[in-house]
C-alpha cells in the first residue's frame, strides 16, 4: 500500500514538472516568462476595451512584402507576398521594358480586328442569302414615302370634293325663298329709325325680323356654304351663310342647328330650328332674324324675297 501510494506520488511530480516546463517553453524552444503576462494584466485589461478590430490583421500580414507568413497565400504566390514594395516596383517596371503591356495591346486590337472581319463575314452572309432585304433606312424611307402618298391621296379627295361642289354664284337678279312663313315683325330700315317694341326705342334695322313659332324648322333661302357660326347676345345663335360674289345671309334667334362650318346647303333645307327669343325681342316673341349683305354691306331681303 504505501509502495504504491509512492508510486502515484512520484508520477505526479514528474507529470507537474514536465507541464511546467512545457508551458515555459514554446513550440519552437524559446522560453516563455509567465511572471511579466500576470504582472501587466491591467494592460491587457485596457488593450481589451478597445472594442473590435476594423480590419483583419491576417489578411493584412499575408499581404505585407515584409512579413514572412508561410502557408497565407491569399493574393497571389509566397515568392510575390515576400518581395519588397520596391522589389515589385522594379519588377513591374522590367516586365513593360519587357513589352509586357505592348503585347497585351496587340492582343487586344487582335481581338477586335478579328471581331470586326467575323460582323463584315455575317453581313456578307445574310446578304448573300437574302439580297432583297432592304437595310433599316430604306425601310424608313419606304415609310417616309407611304405617309407622304397618304397624305398626298387624302389632299387630292378633297380638292375632288371641292371640284364638285357647284360653284357659288349669286348675281343681283337672283332672288330668295323665304326661310320661314310669317309676318315682318321689324322692317329693314338703314335710311331711317324703326320702334323697337322691346327695348321701346327707335333705332336702325339692317335686317328683317320674320315672326316664327319655337321649335319651327328653318331652311336656307338660297344655296351656299356656311363660312361661319356664332352667338350674339341680341340674335342669339347665328348661321352666316357665303352665297358668292361677295353676298352672305345671316340667320338669327336659332337652335338645333343641323349644318357646321364648311358645309355646303343647297336651298330650301333645314339648317336649324326656332329657338326661344333673346330678351332684346321678348316682346315681339319667337322670330327669325334675317339679314343680307353684299360686301359687307346691308342690303334689304325683302327686295329679293319672292
Amino acid at each position: 500500500m504505501l509502495v504504491s501510494s509512492a508510486l502515484v506520488l512520484t508520477a505526479l511530480t514528474a507529470t507537474g514538472l514536465y507541464v511546467r516546463s512545457t508551458r515555459e517553453k514554446g513550440d519552437d524552444g524559446t522560453v516563455v516568462d509567465f511572471t511579466t503576462l500576470e504582472d501587466g494584466d491591467e494592460d491587457l485589461e485596457d488593450f481589451a476595451d478597445v472594442g473590435e478590430l476594423d480590419y483583419d490583421p491576417s489578411f493584412t500580414e499575408a499581404n505585407s512584402g515584409r512579413v514572412d507568413n508561410p502557408g497565407l497565400n491569399m493574393l497571389g504566390s509566397t515568392a510575390g507576398q515576400n518581395m519588397a514594395p520596391e522589389d515589385k516596383q522594379a519588377a513591374g517596371e522590367e516586365a513593360a521594358a519587357d513589352g509586357t503591356d505592348q503585347e497585351g495591346e496587340a492582343l487586344t486590337a487582335d481581338n477586335v480586328s478579328e471581331g470586326q472581319e467575323q460582323e463584315a463575314g455575317a453581313g456578307e452572309e445574310l446578304a448573300a442569302a437574302d439580297p432583297q432585304t432592304p437595310s433599316d433606312g430604306e425601310k424608313a424611307a419606304a415609310s417616309s414615302s407611304e405617309a407622304a402618298s397618304e397624305s398626298d391621296e387624302e389632299e387630292k379627295k378633297d380638292e375632288d370634293a371641292m371640284s364638285t361642289l357647284p360653284p357659288l354664284d349669286f348675281t343681283e337678279g337672283d332672288v330668295l325663298v323665304w326661310p320661314i312663313v310669317g309676318n315682318v315683325l321689324v322692317n329693314y330700315s338703314m335710311d331711317k329709325t324703326v320702334y323697337f317694341a322691346t327695348l321701346q326705342q327707335y333705332k336702325y334695322s339692317p335686317a328683317i325680323v320674320i315672326a316664327a313659332v319655337q321649335g319651327e324648322g328653318i331652311t336656307a333661302a338660297a344655296d351656299g356654304q356656311v363660312s361661319r357660326i356664332y352667338t350674339d347676345p341680341e340674335i342669339g345663335t347665328a348661321v352666316v351663310m357665303d352665297l358668292g360674289d361677295g353676298y352672305e345671309l345671316t340667320y338669327g334667334q336659332l337652335t338645333d342647328l343641323t349644318v357646321s362650318e364648311g358645309d355646303y346647303v343647297n336651298c330650301g333645307e333645314v339648317i336649324g330650328k326656332v329657338a326661344q327669343p333673346t330678351k332684346y325681342y321678348s316682346v315681339e316673341g319667337c322670330n327669325v332674324y334675317f339679314k343680307l349683305t353684299k360686301d359687307g354691306q346691308p342690303v334689304n331681303p325683302l327686295n329679293r324675297l319672292s
